[in-house]
């Protein structure tokens, strides 16, 4: 069983018009409260980044965010949170997120959400870390995103064992359970200890 006492949550620093989102962002919220599940996150106090972290706050939860310097702006930033880390750069700021966090989950977003869980599965597969990942598919949200990678496998572009790296759920508690069952992939045999 995988220990989660940290988990980076990747999602939106918009709200969106889909109501199940903020309803599920705020669920999730109150669970990572209830199983001292510290949130590790963006650090911004807008959207559905907003809606988690005052979740698990307005629970007596704790709270990382990590910005980089050049989003640190008032109307951004959340100065509420347990801790608040910046960095120089968003290259710096993934990497941070990565050693803060014993696990990974993508609720809905933007550009920025598949880029951050797109980056971090790419570590998972080349063996650069060994931590969970998992898709909360709220409302359907990642339909069209799982059935692109279902093509990716069936086009040749993506392996069975890679594809199985990422953990889908539409319940938070379910998508934990599977996040705490994971089993760390083989070192792909084309890179060595050293990821060299």
């Amino acid at each position: 069983m995988n220990k989660l006492e940290k988990i980076c949550v990747f999602c939106g620093s918009s709200d969106g018009n889909d109501l199940a989102i903020t309803d599920a962002a705020k669920k999730l919220g109150e669970i990572f409260a209830e199983r001292n599940i510290t949130l590790v996150y963006g650090a911004a106090k807008i959207g559905v980044m907003g809606t988690i972290a005052k979740s698990v706050l307005d629970n007596n939860g704790n709270v990382v965010g990590i910005i980089p310097n050049f989003l640190k702006k008032k109307e951004v930033v959340h100065l509420g949170l347990t801790e608040l880390i910046t960095t120089q750069n968003m290259h710096e700021r993934k990497m941070k997120m990565q050693e803060e966090s014993d696990g990974f989950i993508a609720l809905p977003g933007g550009m920025g959400t598949l880029e951050e869980l797109f980056e971090i599965i790419t570590w998972l597969q080349l063996g650069l870390h060994q931590k969970p990942i998992g898709l909360l598919n709220i409302n359907g949200f990642y339909n069209d995103l799982i059935k692109m990678l279902e093509n990716m496998v069936r086009k040749g572009f993506l392996s069975m064992d890679n594809y199985s790296l990422l953990l889908v759920d539409s319940e938070p508690k379910l998508l934990l359970t599977k996040m705490e069952e994971f089993k760390t992939p083989q070192l792909p045999k084309w890179l060595n200890s050293d990821r060299t």
